[in-house]
């Protein structure tokens, strides 16, 4: 038989954040697409050839028939928006202020979506199927908020 310990006090409990400084290495495949996306303005996927599918952004294995993954290959900066949602709570989380818009982007020639915030972009206005672009920062440094945003392509 088990004793219980007694300590004479309650069990307390407090939320609070810890930060953690680490590093991660993102692998060849991945460290090539951030690498492009900072020198070069250019969104690279990878091709499966057993199955044909693009991925963006480029992983090591095809999640549709599991083979290895090792071609890069350009994609335009352009593609169809597939769905998106509106975020209207403030968080430090958030890369930029309330309210926003998340979109996934399908890009020519990519067979998954990516991703990424819409911009230059009325919130109220922001269809499924719209054409968008690409916008890259100015001063990249090599991670995926070097895409700025995606704004919708004009009509006219």
């Amino acid at each position: 038989m088990q004793k219980e310990l007694d300590t004479g006090t309650d069990p307390y409990t407090t939320v609070g954040w810890l930060t953690m400084p680490y590093s991660y290495s993102s692998g060849y495949l991945a460290s090539r697409f951030f690498t492009e996306l900072r020198d070069n303005t250019k969104i690279l996927g990878v091709k499966c050839h057993k199955c044909n599918t693009v991925i963006v952004p480029p992983r090591s294995v095809c999640a549709k028939c599991y083979s290895k993954l090792e071609e890069l290959v350009e994609l335009p900066n352009k593609g169809t928006l597939q769905t998106f949602t509106v975020v209207h709570y403030s968080s430090s989380a958030h890369p930029i202020e309330t309210p926003f818009a998340y979109g996934s982007i399908q890009l020519d020639g990519a067979n998954t979506g990516l991703t990424h915030i819409l911009g230059e972009v009325d919130l109220n206005k922001i269809e499924i199927g719209m054409r968008v672009k690409a916008v890259f920062g100015e001063k990249r440094k090599g991670d995926i908020l070097d895409i700025k945003y995606f704004k919708p392509l004009s009509t006219g």
